[in-house]
């Protein structure tokens, strides 16, 4: 199923060795967002803290591209959950209505 390779690509590589996961899409998706839930919460920490814990130690350049950077993934992160709620939904059987 090309949705549990899609999945796995979100999760660590070990992820792949359980069976349990790969034979049960929805339990994967549902284990995905998650591990994806757990790494926004990360992110979202490491910006409101890299200024003090980092601050001294970078160039004001480099702080800037270090919080552009945690901002980027943010986003790809947040991309990432969106799409992995659908697939679990999907897995699950519910539907969306189209709007216009």
């Amino acid at each position: 199923m090309p949705a549990v390779s899609w999945l796995l690509d979100f999760c660590p590589s070990e992820y792949r060795l359980y069976a349990g996961w790969r034979r049960q899409p929805v339990a994967l998706a549902w284990v995905t967002t998650r591990h994806i839930d757990a790494q926004l919460v990360a992110m979202r920490q490491a910006y409101r803290e890299v200024r003090v814990e980092l601050g001294e130690h970078l160039t004001t350049d480099g702080l800037g591209q270090v919080l552009a950077d945690l901002e980027a993934e943010g986003v790809r992160l947040l991309a990432a959950r969106r799409s992995a709620g659908l697939v679990y939904d999907a897995l699950q059987g519910k539907r969306y209505v189209p709007r216009l």
